[in-house]
């Protein structure tokens, strides 16, 4: 089975999947996507993405080499490469998906029953906003960006298989085990 998890930003998907990944490090391995823009701080190719050139993307596109990919703004690409699933899949491991909304219905759709789509959400715009603000590290107009795509990705939720409501996150890994629990049989 492979997993993809979407979520509006601050609505904790990276903590839902680092939270498989700890909890099964044998069973589950993260997807590794390609861009096309820098990379950021520490950041390290093959680790958080794989770092390439615009040129070296769209030949890639020729060859058919992505499941999904978009250009998110003139000469900015982001995609999940063919190979890369069946790397994990030789490894013997279960494929997990962190993309954004976009790229999560894409990949279910193509993947079919294949996958399980999971859509990680707040339990407010308010609670969003409250999180978003304690992180202490975004300008409040970010802020209001952030929010007002964040209530544009909650119109996609229908889309996904399940839906798991961060409210805690005790509560919110207990939805996901139980997710996970109930696929793996």
């Amino acid at each position: 089975m492979i997993y993809i998890f979407c979520a509006p930003s601050g609505s904790g998907k990276s903590t839902m999947v680092n939270h498989l990944l700890t909890m099964h490090p044998d069973l589950f391995e993260l997807s590794v996507s390609c861009t096309t823009r820098p990379p950021r701080g520490q950041e390290e190719n093959g680790k958080e993405y794989y770092f390439i050139s615009v040129e070296e993307f769209q030949e890639r596109i020729a060859r058919d080499e992505f499941i999904e990919y978009e250009q998110v703004y003139e000469g900015l690409y982001y995609g999940t490469l063919r190979e890369e699933i069946a790397r994990i899949e030789r490894a013997g491991k279960q494929v997990l998906f962190d993309v954004d909304v976009k790229g999560g219905v894409n990949l279910k759709r193509i993947l079919g029953d294949k996958a399980v789509s999971i859509f990680i959400c707040p339990p407010s715009i308010e609670e969003l906003r409250r999180r978003l603000e304690g992180r202490g590290d975004t300008s409040p107009e970010m802020i209001e960006k952030r929010l007002a795509k964040a209530e544009y990705e909650l119109t996609f939720k229908p889309q996904f298989d399940r839906v798991v409501v961060n409210d805690t996150l005790a509560h919110a890994f207990k939805q996901l085990d139980a997710i996970i629990s109930e696929n793996e049989r």
